[in-house]
């Protein structure tokens, strides 16, 4: 079932690879026309399947929100704080998470793809089934320390950087 799953999910990014071709660094480049939102307070939410599109919600506050299933969409999120949320199931394409505390998060099965992690505090977070871009990937593993407190795995086992 699970390699299944690898190749249905390698077969989504190949053609997201083919259809639209952008970096990571492209972020910055096409969030540039975004609404300004930030240093909001979101903390402690529930945000369940919330959509957050071009939005310059840099420096907001999102700990401890439930943002399951939750999208972001070509969002700055630079500076935000993102401790404790539920993000599995979520969606972020074309996010900026420069700086961002995303200690003890859950990121379980996010598509995070075309996203900006550098500086980011990734400090126990739960990447488990997350499908991240390869150079994002190779560079959380060199800051991949920690264990979740809520799922107990490990932020290297579940970027699965010693594979």
């Amino acid at each position: 079932m699970i390699k299944y799953w690898r190749l249905l999910v390698a077969s989504v990014l190949a053609l997201l690879v083919l259809v639209s071709p952008l970096s990571a660094q492209a972020v910055n480049k096409r969030a540039a026309g975004t609404k300004a939102v930030s240093n909001k307070d979101f903390s402690g939410k529930s945000l369940i399947t919330a959509e957050f599109s071009k939005l310059n919600l840099e420096n907001s506050n999102f700990s401890n929100a439930d943002l399951r299933g939750a999208v972001f969409n070509a969002s700055l999120l630079s500076g935000s704080n993102l401790h404790a949320i539920d993000f599995t199931n979520g969606i972020a394409y074309l996010v900026d998470f420069k700086g961002a505390d995303l200690t003890d998060a859950i990121l379980t099965d996010a598509m995070m793809l075309y996203s900006n992690f550098d500086d980011a505090d990734i400090t126990g977070a739960d990447f488990t089934n997350a499908v991240i871009d390869g150079v994002q990937l190779k560079k959380l593993c060199e800051h991949a320390t920690g264990v979740n407190s809520q799922t107990e795995i490990s932020t290297r086992e579940s970027l699965e950087c010693d594979r």
